[in-house]
């Protein structure tokens, strides 16, 4: 807790930084209090959770620097946050009288790197924006998550973000070339940009994933692709069951394609995304292949040669999925008419990824399922698909749906949300599985880091008691707060 009063919080940061970036407003500040994770209570405007002291916006590493000595002297909470995106409690205020800094404000580009293929970057850069510009030039970041109309470069990097084509291009971790942070004693830390190199441990991923527990990411510096959709090839086959479905995305990653998009729907989730031309009770599975025309035709033919073995799949045209593919994000308009359609119906959808290796993905997502459709009220959907795949497994990215029956919005999130979350990683923990592919553990799922991490556990905890002494960095992500 801090140990000065809220009044002198507020009045500190306006030394620091101005009347005008420290927001005082009880509006803002209540809905800084959470993330979507708390989406009814969101959309119901009731909020649970400790109302910060105030939303601080900073514009450059040194007021970072200087914010955070100030809540690191004074004891303070602190949240950093970017796109404000999050959906796993991450940006939750968990203690009284936090403060919320928001780097949306340092969003300039600082360099394109044309020969070097990277591009560096302020931790509020728009990804949609960085992107689009780049895209223009004909390069890519290849980093293309459902949240791309929303997230910001910081925030991607602390949750250790993944997108829609890291089959190809990999997670956040794979694109990283380097990064600047600021640490809650106010040190200003810079990883210089190398491809690669042996000096002792790789201290990039100190800083990526971090979730806001550890320091505050204010640059990245990424790779860059050549772009070229010209030569993208989609490929999609209609199934009946799953166990197959997963068998098949095996055999083409453990064969060595790299297809940008590899993506297995289970009859629910399919029924929600292709009703307007697939039948009741069928699965979905599709691939793109993408880069050099040589490599996508290449692509392409060697996955309908693995797949022409299995003649229980139907083929689909490729043009009936580019529709698909095109609305694949989210971005303001869809959360706000979400938020409409939550309030008429009381209905609500949310989302819980995992990952497996290939000998357990089908277990965990079988009997994950089996036991939410048993234990839980009021389901109105249950299924999800896998959209990220490797040689050694993939991820189960888990869609459910249900009514808020007799139930005010402060008690939702225990009677439906905590406990769907809690049978998931349940399930996840007992077959060997991890129960957070690329959300992040935020607070909702950071109860579970004892199970997940196991005798490891030891090296996350001495990395947040040596950089965090003080315990302000974002208390109950990642490491949940003793009660």
């Amino acid at each position: 807790m801090a140990i000065i009063s809220r009044d002198k919080i507020v009045e500190g940061l306006v030394n620091i930084l101005g009347k005008d970036n420290v927001i005082t407003d009880e509006k803002v500040l209540k809905e800084s209090s959470i993330d979507r994770y708390r989406k009814y209570e969101q959309v119901m405007e009731v909020y649970t959770q400790p109302i910060p002291a105030a939303v601080v916006y900073v514009h450059s590493t040194e007021e970072v620097s200087e914010v955070l000595k100030f809540a690191n002297d004074n004891q303070i909470n602190v949240v950093p946050r970017t796109g404000h995106s999050a959906i796993e409690g991450g940006l939750e205020t968990a203690l009284e009288d936090s403060i919320v800094i928001d780097g949306s404000t340092m969003n300039k580009v600082l360099k394109v790197d044309k020969y070097n293929m990277q591009v560096t970057c302020q931790c509020g850069v728009p990804l949609q924006s960085l992107d689009d510009m780049l895209r223009e030039q004909g390069y890519t970041t290849g980093h293309s998550p459902q949240s791309k109309p929303l997230a910001q470069m910081g925030g991607l990097v602390a949750t250790r973000s993944i997108g829609q084509f890291s089959t190809l291009y990999g997670g956040i971790e794979d694109m990283i070339i380097g990064l600047e942070a600021v640490f809650p004693n106010g040190k200003i830390c810079r990883i210089k940009n190398v491809p690669r190199r042996a000096a002792g441990p790789d201290i990039r991923h100190i800083i990526c994933g971090n979730e806001g527990a550890l320091c505050f990411i204010t640059e990245v510096t990424v790779k860059m692709f050549k772009y070229m959709p010209e030569n993208n090839r989609l490929i999609g086959y209609k199934l009946d069951d799953m166990k197959l479905g997963f068998d098949c995305l095996r055999e083409v990653m453990v064969a060595g394609y790299k297809p940008s998009i590899a993506r297995l729907y289970d009859a629910a989730d399919a029924g929600m995304h292709f009703s307007s031309w697939l039948e009741d009770g069928k699965c979905v599975l599709i691939w793109m292949a993408e880069g050099p025309a040589g490599i996508t035709e290449a692509t392409e033919k060697g996955i309908k040669e693995l797949m022409s073995a299995h003649p229980e799949l139907e083929p689909v045209d490729p043009k009936i999925l580019e529709n698909w593919f095109a609305g694949l994000n989210w971005g303001p308009e869809q959360i706000a008419q979400e938020a409409e359609e939550i309030k008429a119906t009381k209905n609500i959808g949310i989302t819980t990824e995992v990952s497996g290796s290939w000998d357990c993905i089908y277990e965990i997502y079988k009997t994950a399922c089996d036991r939410i459709l048993e234990e839980v009220p009021d389901m109105t959907l249950m299924g999800g698909h896998s959209s990220h795949s490797y040689m050694t497994g993939t991820n189960m990215y888990f869609v459910y749906y249900y009514n808020v029956v007799d139930c005010p919005p402060e008690e939702e999130i225990n009677k439906y949300h905590d406990r769907i979350n809690q049978i998931i990683c349940e399930q996840v923990i007992k077959y060997g599985g991890s129960i957070v592919h690329h959300h992040g553990l935020g607070k909702a799922r950071a109860k579970y880091v004892h199970e997940e991490y196991g005798s490891s556990f030891y090296m996350l905890d001495t990395l947040k008691k040596a950089f965090d002494p003080n315990g302000i960095m974002n208390m109950g992500t990642l490491i949940p707060l003793r009660k």
